[in-house]
């Protein structure tokens, strides 16, 4: 039971689960009704398998960094409860089996999103962004669009004008998430010698711009819905939870102590969830009341 835990924390959990949610969201995104039931349930396993691939490569390939900081040193591979080797294993496997999955059970567009996410995160953040420049997380944010993209492609085999602007989004957000996760746990990154925005910026300017990623995500909520994307309940939820979300960045600005910012940090989990949340109340609404989209 222990090995079968060691090989569910290489998953990351936390990452897949919300990997999956914005996947959901994308294909609420421009689902008809009723929705196909038999792609969502595909759409979420394929998702699910390719992220917790990416995370499985991201603990091998970081497993020196791993080792020097606090909040890692208890994973799998620092503590020797798994061999490098495995953890590269199984992080391959599960990632041939969503692309082999996307493809054959869903369609081309689907694997090509899953494949182009796994390239970034694994091949262009993981392997050099990341060791070089605390901006290697604009980057790195394309994962998370890619499950957008999926998501909807799942439905439309392409990548509809909503689909894309809710990958903005996606896109927008992971920098102030991530960035506030930094300047939390500032001292810890800098233990392991990682170029994060703290130790190039400081803190309070770190903060400043933490707080001016999350006001960014306003214009592309809005525009979402003058677009005709959406319908009122996205523009409530997603207009709310993004000025929730700058308001406890924005406390950054005047207190840069760990609990501040890792309450910035958590608000932006919930910012997430709304938005993904809102996709599918939005959906409900256009349907029940017959709306068309734009």
């Amino acid at each position: 039971m222990a090995r079968i835990g060691d090989f569910l924390t290489l998953t990351k959990p936390g990452i897949t689960l919300f990997i999956v949610m914005v996947a959901v969201a994308g294909f609420f995104t421009v689902s008809p009704y009723p929705p196909n039931l038999r792609s969502l349930a595909i759409l979420a396993v394929v998702g699910a398998l390719g992220s917790a691939g990416s995370a499985a490569l991201n603990h091998f390939f970081d497993r020196d960094i791993d080792r020097k900081m606090h909040r890692t040193s208890d994973r799998p591979i620092p503590m020797d409860n798994l061999m490098p080797a495995q953890a590269l294993l199984f992080g391959v496997g599960l990632i041939a089996l969503s692309l082999i999955g996307a493809f054959f059970l869903l369609n081309t567009v689907v694997m090509l999103a899953i494949a182009s996410g796994v390239a970034v995160y694994v091949g262009l953040y993981t392997l050099w962004l990341k060791r070089k420049t605390p901006w290697g997380t604009v980057l790195g944010g394309y994962a998370g669009s890619a499950a957008v993209l999926g998501g909807g492609a799942a439905v439309a085999g392409t990548l509809p004008l909503p689909v894309i602007l809710l990958a903005v989004i996606v896109f927008l957000w992971t920098p102030p998430h991530f960035w506030s996760l930094a300047i939390a746990l500032s001292s810890d990154f800098g233990r392991a010698d990682l170029p994060a925005l703290p130790d190039r910026r400081g803190l309070k300017d770190s903060a400043r711009t933490v707080a001016v990623s999350a006001a960014l995500l306003l214009p592309p909520t809005v525009a979402f819905a003058l677009l005709g994307a959406t319908y009122f309940p996205f523009l409530l939820i997603g207009t709310v939870a993004g000025v929730g979300f700058f308001l406890a960045t924005a406390r950054t600005m005047a207190d840069t102590s760990r609990p501040v910012a890792m309450r910035a940090f958590i608000a932006s989990g919930i910012y997430l969830m709304a938005i993904s949340g809102a996709m599918v109340v939005n959906w409900l609404v256009v349907s029940f009341h017959g709306l068309t989209w734009v």
